[in-house]
């Protein structure tokens, strides 16, 4: 086969955010060490919080309250929602190589956006931080539809809002609910190793078809998933 039928890049990229493209660690910290402080407490260790983040908001929620049945930790998250939607973006920062490799994909008009399992209306809120509004072509939040990750419909929902079959796209995350959804999708995936995870997670066991150890290598279009491009419709 000709090398012609591959594409320097992908024609689309999907991005999971928390972990993947966005350090928001530090936002979360500074909303739970205000919940913490109100409650006599003391802060929480960054080192104990980070790794969860990727699990969402009950994850992030029990690693400050261990103590607390799961019934009252969870009447704890709309006050951690509440709080973080107020500060959100103050702390958290682009991991590094990040805004490299999406210029990278702008330059080579592959079209990207992002699939989160964060509640939409907060996803909204970071997207204009950055000046993504124009470069984002979609944006699924985990409440955007009756499903979410691992489930494979918001990825291949997103796929068909940009009007780009999910064998055409790659998905890119730092979980393994990441790498399930795309395989379930039938969409190549790449396991982001910069993210969030749990000591006892193996990456090499999820089975992704890329890994890769820092964003800035993905400015590389020979490290994207090699896999033919759909033809072109006349």
């Amino acid at each position: 086969m000709s090398t012609a039928a591959f594409p320097p890049f992908p024609r689309a990229v999907l991005f999971d955010l928390d972990g993947t493209l966005l350090d928001s660690a530090p936002d979360f910290v500074a909303t739970l060490d205000a919940m913490l402080a109100e409650r006599g407490r003391a802060p929480i260790d960054p080192a104990r919080l980070r790794p969860v983040v990727s699990k969402g908001s009950r994850a992030m929620v029990s690693a400050a309250f261990p103590e607390l049945e799961a019934a009252e930790r969870d009447a704890l998250i709309p006050e951690f929602l509440q709080r973080y939607e107020a500060l959100i973006g103050q702390h958290a920062v682009l991991f590094d190589g990040v805004a490299g490799m999406l210029g990278a994909l702008d330059e080579a008009g592959t079209v990207w956006g992002i699939v989160t399992n964060k509640p939409e209306y907060l996803a909204r809120l970071i997207v204009p931080q950055y000046g993504w509004q124009q470069r984002c072509a979609v944006l699924v939040g985990g409440d955007t539809l009756a499903e979410r990750k691992p489930h494979p419909l918001p990825l291949l929902h997103a796929a068909q809002l940009i009007g780009i079959a999910a064998e055409d796209c790659v998905y890119v995350g730092d979980d393994e609910r990441d790498i399930i959804a795309a395989r379930a999708a039938g969409m190549p995936s790449v396991a982001a190793l910069w993210g969030y995870r749990l000591h006892s997670d193996d990456p090499l066991a999820w089975q992704a078809d890329v890994l890769v150890e820092n964003a800035e290598l993905l400015q590389l279009a020979s490290l994207w998933p090699n896999r033919p491009a759909t033809p072109a419709q006349p």
